[in-house]
């Protein structure tokens, strides 16, 4: 080989060697972003112009049902909005109703213990059911509603609800209680239950199931309307599941049956003499136009036809930047951290908002802000699973894209959010 074509290859090496040093750059710089950078910003003056602190949130005449969407389920500030929102409603609005996405049955545990109930704030926390309420926000908040009730007069107590019937073991325990209460038997039901797994037995079949339950709810009072309830909510649960171990996904199911739960919530509380309920869940669910197919609404579009749009209010989250605690499949929990590229979430950074209230409503046509809540863009968006290689290099998987101001009638931005601390499950 000459020295020229040795100079040759070693110049070819080197122009080898850069390229694939950019390319690797490129691809660190992708993965952290999602992109080339945090995305863009929209008009920071008109946002500074708008934008106003949380405590301001403000609900429009004849509200029936107030949400608030969490863009994630494993941040702190989420979690906190929660107890904020809710503690300013009840104290402007009286608003008595707080309605969590977690298990019917878990949150009567939490509801027991807020008024009175032995144990612990995060022991109240843990019986919701789901990892993700196993925090020192949630229980904060379950601890800021015991001492609001400790001194509430009659009937203007706070209570906690769950509109969710994921937690067949809690569902089942429930149903086994409110009908020992009315001297109903619940013989045939034991049977098909496994004390041992805290299930169903596998041989037991939908129909079997099913026919056990509605024979217990069938002999409840007409007034007792928890006991029916608690048998409802357990037939949902093995709907559900009949679902699940078909290999199919019942996200509509489970999105109609929370907006029937919630009804009944509002219902209950109609009954109390209070018109309006905060309810909580992911922002998939609460938004007001969202659906999953031609034939699948989510739950806050469902709400919203069933009491008119003008009662529905809703009020979405996003981040900028969030690190978010999320469970590989191993059951570990890790973080990892997520730019959304949201443009109005980038303007809440760059005027200097560690968190601010955006009301769309109040917004002028002619602001230069309004194209931006109204023109389809990026929003952050992550439920409780996480997929390393997936999720680092197809953003797509961890956004959404929306128009702002058809999907809620507000939304709160929080430039940058941590990540949630699971505690562990207290023993019994």
């Amino acid at each position: 080989m000459t020295s020229k074509t040795r100079k040759k290859s070693h110049i070819g090496r080197i122009v080898l060697l850069c390229l694939l040093a950019a390319l690797l750059i490129f691809g660190a710089v992708f993965s952290h972003f999602g992109g080339l950078g945090p995305g863009e910003c929209a008009d920071t003056e008109a946002f500074a112009f708008y934008a106003k602190d949380v405590s301001e949130l403000v609900l429009p005449e004849h509200t029936r049902i107030v949400a608030l969407g969490e863009a994630t389920h494993g941040n702190k500030e989420f979690q906190q909005l929660k107890r904020t929102v809710f503690q300013n409603l009840t104290e402007r609005y009286g608003i008595r109703a707080f309605c969590l996405e977690g298990d019917y049955a878990g949150c009567e545990m939490v509801n027991r213990y807020i008024h009175g109930g032995k144990g612990s704030a995060e022991e109240a926390a843990a019986a919701i059911g789901f990892g993700i309420y196993r925090t020192e926000e949630m229980a904060d908040l379950i601890r800021w509603m015991r001492e609001y009730n400790e001194t509430a007069a009659e009937g203007e107590d706070l209570i906690f609800y769950g509109f969710d019937m994921q937690r067949s073991n809690m569902d089942y325990a429930c149903l086994k209680e409110t009908a020992a209460k009315a001297g109903i038997d619940t013989s045939e039901l034991e049977q098909l239950w496994n004390a041992e797994t805290e299930s169903f037995l596998e041989s037991a079949t939908p129909e079997e199931k099913a026919s056990a339950v509605t024979k217990i709810k069938e002999q409840f009072d007409p007034s007792d309307t928890a006991g029916i309830h608690a048998a409802d909510i357990l037939l949902q649960n093995i709907a559900i599941f009949e679902e699940y171990n078909a290999g199919r996904n019942p996200v509509g199911m489970r999105d109609r049956f929370m907006a029937d739960n919630i009804l009944w919530i509002l219902g209950q509380e109609e009954a109390r003499g209070y018109e309006c309920i905060f309810i909580s869940a992911h922002n998939g669910h609460v938004e007001q136009k969202g659906s999953y197919d031609m034939e699948n609404k989510v739950m806050g579009n469902l709400l919203a036809d069933a009491i008119g749009e003008d009662a529905y209010y809703v009020t979405g989250t996003d981040f900028r930047k969030a690190t978010v605690n999320l469970p590989l499949q191993s059951g570990k929990r890790i973080t990892h951290t997520f730019y959304s590229h949201d443009p109005l979430a980038n303007a809440a950074k760059e005027c200097g908002y560690e968190m601010c209230w955006l009301d769309f409503s109040a917004m002028s046509e002619e602001s230069p802000l309004y194209p931006a809540v109204h023109d389809y863009c990026w929003m952050g968006s992550l439920g409780d699973s996480y997929n390393a290689l997936f999720m680092s290099f197809v953003p797509m998987s961890y956004r959404i894209y929306r128009s702002p101001a058809i999907t809620y009638d507000s939304m709160i931005y929080v430039s940058e959010a941590h990540p949630t601390v699971i505690l562990e499950e207290p023993n019994h």
